[in-house]
């Protein structure tokens, strides 16, 4: 006859799989890489401070003008090596058309601005457990292009010398950029590369494609950074390569925020826990990334150990007999049945 082998609960309690514990400092980053609820007033004065900063580096890179003007000879040069030098043509068409070109100048001086606001405020209001991540892509990709303008201080086509470009701006007495007219003083006008008017608008359109629940939303991202790329060449603001510029330092931002997270922006939870701790409503828990505690508060369940096996075993669905004491026993799951007496 074998012998029952009897465990009592508070036995079966110190057996139960639990995380391994954080090694020291990695409690503070999980933290920092928690979503948590963006707070409004942190949020308006981080994105004021931000593009302020932006703009002030951004203006005070020296106009190595001499410099820029090669730059830009060199990169129209390559193009028409690579027959893909179409700038000039686009630039003329669309200048023979008054109401497009006056429509593509504004265009060029205020949606960048207008879209890329409205992008974040639907992702502060929708999707907050998102916010922090793509906001870091988009933050992340700014701070880069500074680099760009910094070590390649390139002219716009419309600049160029010899280049035949119309600066429709000038042309038509439209206000559509800063670079043009009476406010070219206020910025560089040798920070071409890269473009973020491209940077940015790509941004929102994949922002909007990835988490938009109707299609003609979905549709109108992807055509926003497409309309704006033909916007940009058509005003001879940039060249393609710009563009191209542009998405890189995207490509940057979304590589950093990926690493830093855990896991892809648009890939993360909706929504974020009550108060940025780490339950949410109905008092779940939960951290992060990527790992979940099964349990309720004031529940007597096992909790999953971080290769998931604890979960497959936290409910076998046997019973456990009690001592006439009261104490819980569990028989063992190879054991012979007891005799009765």
């Amino acid at each position: 006859m074998g012998e029952t082998t009897v465990t009592t609960l508070e036995g079966r309690h110190q057996a139960a799989a639990h995380p391994v514990e954080d090694r020291p400092g990695t409690g503070l980053l999980r933290r920092l890489r928690a979503p948590r609820r963006p707070r409004l007033w942190f949020e308006i004065l981080l994105i004021a401070v931000s593009y302020w900063t932006y703009s002030l580096v951004r203006n005070a890179v020296p106009e190595q003008k001499s410099e820029a003007l090669r730059n830009a000879d060199w990169l129209w040069d390559l193009e028409r090596q690579l027959g893909l030098a179409f700038e000039q043509s686009v630039n003329h068409a669309v200048n023979s058309v008054t109401w497009l070109v006056v429509g593509m100048n504004y265009y060029y001086a205020t949606l960048h601005f207008v879209i890329t606001l409205g992008v974040l405020v639907w992702l502060y209001r929708s999707h907050p457990g998102r916010y922090a991540a793509t906001r870091l892509v988009l933050f992340s990709t700014t701070a880069v292009a500074l680099a760009g303008y910094y070590l390649f201080p390139l002219a716009p086509p419309r600049l160029m010398h010899g280049g035949d470009f119309i600066d429709t701006v000038m042309v038509h007495e439209t206000w559509g950029s800063m670079a043009s007219g009476d406010l070219k003083n206020m910025s560089n006008q040798y920070a071409a590369m890269p473009s973020m008017h491209i940077g940015w608008s790509v941004w929102c359109g994949l922002t909007i494609f990835a988490l938009a629940t109707v299609p003609w939303a979905k549709a109108l991202g992807l055509l926003y950074p497409a309309g704006t790329m033909v916007v940009i060449v058509a005003t001879a603001n940039h060249f393609w390569l710009d563009a191209v510029g542009g998405v890189l330092c995207l490509a940057f931002g979304i590589a950093l925020a990926t690493l830093w997270y855990g896991s892809r922006p648009y890939a993360l939870p909706r929504g974020v826990p009550d108060g940025g701790g780490g339950r949410d409503r109905g008092g779940w828990s939960r951290t992060f990334p990527g790992r979940a505690f099964l349990g309720r508060r004031g529940t007597d369940k096992a909790v999953a150990g971080s290769d998931g096996e604890g979960a497959g075993r936290a409910n076998t669905g046997v019973v456990s007999p009690r001592t006439p004491d009261g104490t819980a026993t569990s028989a063992s799951a190879h054991a012979p049945d007891a005799p009765h007496p």
